[in-house]
């Protein structure tokens, strides 16, 4: 078939007319036409405002008989003048009305020459302000009387002074009237200060006489002449001409540079004369030039400073223009979860004071039968454990009173008695003691607690409540990572629980993700409703919480790639951590086209630690003790929990990056120095009486209860709101996995996997980094083909960091061993 050729087109463009309208304002017969008419009404409304103030009695009933003929006027401009009067005046502005023919006016001539258009808008903005701001003055001063200052002004007057009282508004027509001065002519108290100076200076030069002046200006005259001649004898004098005139000289005339002997000795020389005084007046006259040229370089040195303050930083009118980041504006009308979706419990600890008097007798009895004496014993009771501090007398031994712990229990009748000595920063003993009666703590009290709520930390947690009835609250973002032990059944899981609520109800879903690990699949559930709002996971997996092994490895170390690339994001940026990060960011001084992105906080939690240990071992240990070194300026926290607190879950590298740690009970004193490195953990009660170390203190707290309904609650909660199309993506990580028998079937192979053979053949090296570069891959994409070669039979097993080995020598061999696929 012929090929079909373009006809070009022989239409000419079309011409586009012009408006008829925007010609006809822009013809110039036109423009002088409205230029006189808007210059002549306004000479008219001028005419008939001041007519106005002589007639406006006899012209009152014009206005409402304005069609009668027989009704006369006074005003000089008829009933038309006195109509606009009286509605310009009288039911507008006043006297501040005369701004009208003067705005009417400026804009005429520029209809008429054609002026610039900015001063015309310029004096319609100050001309509407200050006719406002006359009216409101004149009804100000003048409160009876409505023609100066129109209906306006005076409802305006009633109305503010109403809210500011008089005063109040005197003195804000005052501001307003210096604010004018100040902006619209440039009014500073320097330039005033400076005008009366130079005023005083001028007439300090009038009032002195004239003869005075002249004699004073001659003999500086003489005095400038005399000091140039002293200075410089011949400074016109070309150098040839005057060798030639000291050549002339008599010998008698010693003295070269003496000027009146030069000047008097006319006769010795006559043909080189020296006249001195056109020199000296060209010499006065290049002073003065040169003190003019020097002023004037001051005043540019001026302009400079002035120029300087002009300029603008790009993120400082970045921020002016659109604001700060705010990361939260793709969830805008996220709610947080109310109060009261928490169950609240009767918590009002119940002081029995028969109980009291008797632990005290008992206290102090058995102290006694060992011969050690109390000075002082005072009580304070808490929800589950009173503390008894004791101040004993002087010379007793601590360490005497510490060994009697058993001795104490034994007399008290009561499980788990712990002696604190001496209490830090107190200088007594403390006995703890559990109540008879125990007194739930609930999540809403410590959720609903001033403490809590006010709290300006970055990652506050409530956890519980302390032996003095406080919400103790403390920050994940400054432990930086906690450690959880304790033995099954005393309360991790409820104190994990509390931990996720207390996040939830502070932390936007945009400022914080959670990483979640449930090796025993039931704990954490719940927490799946809000996978699009607050987890995170790997890409192209189905669930967020991690249950698998193998996930969980592979979670581990996407979370130390993710620690990485933020690190890289911390370098550009050039700060020191997270915090300072997200400020920039919000700032907007990073660009997100170099990669920079708002940073939310990452909790990883573990749920039970020791299972991950005894199945994949250093597998899981190595990239937690990378996280819990370095993770946390780039906030990524951990929160581990585990039942089995011995030394080869609970190693020396993971306690020694964990310092902040609750011991919930465990039933050893061994298990207790492995958690706390201190005893008491064995000593506890259970039912969430935990022991809380951040440090070197150790508080003893009981944990918020928090039940699976109001967990429930508060996920249906979050749930049912907008979120995000997915959950938060960690970075793409496949591990060096053994082959697998899949892809067998030659239709299910990758397209590229000929090429990717040819390369591994050509290489002889088996290796996903070698085809990623040879042939810009992915990584998941090129471990896919290794496991499709090592299917089809070209490369061997995995075989730990060595590169696979190639089993098909040369590019001949493969192409016969793809044939004999093919043809089966």
């Amino acid at each position: 078939m012929a090929k079909k050729t373009k006809k070009t087109s022989t239409k000419k463009p079309k011409i586009k007319k012009p408006n008829p309208i925007v010609t006809f304002f822009k013809s110039r017969q036109t423009q002088t036409v409205i230029g006189s008419f808007l210059i002549l009404f306004s000479l008219f409304l001028l005419v008939a405002f001041i007519s106005f103030f002589f007639s406006w009695q006899e012209d009152q009933s014009v206005v409402s008989e304005f069609a009668n003929k027989k009704v006369p006027t006074k005003n000089l401009l008829g009933k038309v003048g006195a109509s606009l009067s009286h509605f310009f005046i009288y039911e507008g502005f006043g006297l501040g009305a005369f701004v009208i023919p003067y705005l009417l006016c400026i804009t005429g001539l520029f209809w008429l020459f054609r002026t610039k258009l900015s001063k015309v808008i310029v004096s319609w903005n100050w001309g509407l302000l200050g006719m406002l701001w006359l009216s409101i003055t004149f009804g100000f001063f003048s409160k009876n009387s409505a023609n100066l200052s129109g209906v306006i002004g005076y409802e305006i007057n009633e109305y503010l002074q109403a809210f500011l009282g008089k005063t109040g508004l005197g003195i804000i027509l005052l501001f307003l009237f210096l604010a004018y001065l100040t902006i619209r002519f440039k009014v500073t108290p320097e330039l005033v200060i400076n005008k009366l100076r130079s005023k005083r200076k001028v007439d300090a030069v009038e009032g002195t006489p004239i003869s005075k002046v002249e004699a004073e200006e001659d003999t500086i005259s003489e005095e400038i002449v005399l000091e140039e001649k002293e200075e410089e004898p011949t400074p016109s004098v070309d150098k040839s001409e005057f060798e030639l005139s000291v050549e002339n000289l008599q010998p008698t005339i010693q003295n070269h540079s003496d000027v009146s002997t030069v000047t008097e000795e006319d006769e010795i020389n006559e043909g080189h004369d020296i006249d001195l005084e056109p020199v000296l007046k060209a010499e006065v006259a290049e002073t003065e030039e040169q003190l003019e040229e020097q002023e004037d370089v001051q005043i540019d040195v001026k302009e400079v400073e002035e120029e300087q303050h002009v300029k603008e930083n790009l993120s400082e009118k970045l921020v002016k223009d659109f604001g700060e980041f705010d990361p939260t504006l793709e969830l805008g009308n996220y709610k947080f979860p109310t109060l009261n979706l928490l169950k609240e419990y009767n918590e009002s600890i119940s002081i029995d004071p028969d109980e009291l008097e008797q632990n005290k007798n008992r206290i102090v009895n058995t102290l006694k039968n060992y011969k050690i004496g109390i000075a002082q014993i005072k009580a304070t009771v808490g929800p589950t454990i009173t503390l008894y501090e004791i101040v004993p007398e002087a010379g007793v031994r601590i360490s005497k009173i510490k060994n009697l712990e058993d001795d104490i229990a034994l007399s008290l009748s009561a499980l788990g008695i712990r002696i604190i000595a001496p209490i830090p920063g107190k200088g007594t003993i403390g006995i703890e003691v559990p109540n008879k009666k125990a007194t739930i703590v609930s999540m809403h009290s410590v959720i609903s607690s001033k403490k809590f709520q006010e709290s300006t930390m970055e990652l506050p947690i409530a956890i519980g409540k302390t032996i003095s009835n406080e919400t103790f609250t403390v920050d994940l973002a400054k432990m930086p990572h906690l450690l959880m032990a304790g033995a099954t059944g005393q309360g991790k899981s409820v104190g994990l629980n509390a931990v996720l609520t207390s996040l939830l109800y502070r932390k936007h879903p945009a400022e914080v993700k959670f990483v979640l690990v449930d090796p025993k699949k039931v704990e954490l559930t719940l927490f799946n409703k809000i996978e699009r709002h607050y987890l995170a996971k790997l890409p192209d997996t189905e669930d967020a919480i991690i249950t698998d092994t193998t996930k969980v490895i592979n979670t581990l170390n996407s979370l130390c790639i993710e620690m990485d690339n933020r690190y890289d994001l911390l370098k550009t940026a050039m700060v020191r951590n997270i915090k300072e990060y997200n400020v920039k960011f919000k700032a907007r001084k990073l660009n997100p086209e170099n990669g920079h992105r708002f940073l939310p906080y990452i909790v990883l939690v573990i749920d039970e630690f020791a299972d991950l240990i005894m199945t994949a071992g250093k597998e899981v240990e190595t990239p937690i003790a990378r996280l819990a070194q370095l993770a946390r300026a780039i906030g990524i926290h951990l929160i581990v929990a585990t039942q089995r607190p011995s030394v080869n879950v609970i190693t020396g590298i993971i306690k020694a990056n964990f310092p902040a740690r609750i011991a919930f009970r465990v039933t050893s004193k061994i298990d207790s120095r492995t958690i706390l490195d201190a005893p008491g953990a064995d000593q506890l009660i259970g039912r969430g009486d935990m022991l809380y170390s951040g440090g070197n203190d150790i508080t003893r707290i009981q944990c918020a209860f928090v039940d699976t309904p109001e967990v429930e609650k508060i996920t249906d909660f979050i749930g049912s709101q907008r979120a995000y199309p997915e959950a938060y993506q960690l970075p793409e990580y496949v591990g060096e996995e053994g082959g697998t028998n899949l892809d067998i079937d030659i239709a299910d192979r990758d397209k590229l996997f000929k090429e990717a053979a040819e390369v591994i053949v050509t290489a002889q090296q088996g290796s996903a980094s070698l085809l990623q570069r040879k042939l810009k891959l992915g990584y998941n994409r090129a471990g896919r083909l290794i496991d499709q070669l090592e299917a089809a039979g070209i490369v061997g097993p995995f075989e730990g960091s060595k590169a696979r080995q190639v089993l098909v020598p040369d590019l001949v061999a493969l192409e016969q061993l793809l044939e004999n696929e093919r043809n089966e």
